[in-house]
């Protein structure tokens, strides 16, 4: 590591600790030839490459904006989407992978939006699957129901409403 002082290109390690829960590692270095001390932040780099191949840091505002597309006119908080967001490149991090194709980053936000909001995940996997027809909404909105648990049917309910009780 370069000294940002004298430019020396070499430097010691006098000390490394884990910061932002283990995403990112703090060293703490001193320059053996001006004996200045300085701390370097190292993060590992998450490269997202488009359909097109060209290759791009991964992030997170990206994430942030589509979502936000899908969510408009919808219940859903700012906070709410930046921690879709972080949950987003969390799971795309726990592949190990350091490039991951466009569409895996697809993939890793329907899960999450299909919790937060399930009109905005129609929505976004309208686009994101290229959605044709009535059909593609028919089948997916099939297979949100099947998701959901299912309510106990009895009447009770029904006629407590009805009777005061």
């Amino acid at each position: 590591m370069r000294c940002p002082f004298c430019h020396n290109a070499d430097s010691r390690v006098i000390d490394s600790r884990e910061a932002d829960e283990g995403a990112t590692t703090r060293r703490r270095r001193s320059c053996p030839k001006c004996n200045r001390r300085f701390t370097t932040v190292e993060e590992a780099v998450l490269a997202v490459v488009k359909r097109n191949g060209v290759s791009e840091p991964f992030n997170r505002s990206k994430v942030v904006a589509g979502v936000r597309r899908a969510c408009q006119g919808r219940p859903v908080a700012e906070d709410q989407l930046k921690l879709l967001a972080q949950q987003v490149e969390d799971a795309i991090r726990a592949t190990g992978a350091a490039e991951v194709p466009s569409n895996e980053v697809g993939l890793a936000i329907l899960g999450p939006l299909r919790e937060l909001d399930e009109v905005a995940y129609l929505r976004f996997a309208s686009v994101y699957r290229s959605f044709t027809s009535v059909a593609d909404f028919e089948k997916e909105i099939a297979e949100l129901k099947a998701r959901q648990p299912q309510a106990e049917p009895s009447g009770s309910e029904s006629s407590d409403v009805l009777t005061g009780a």
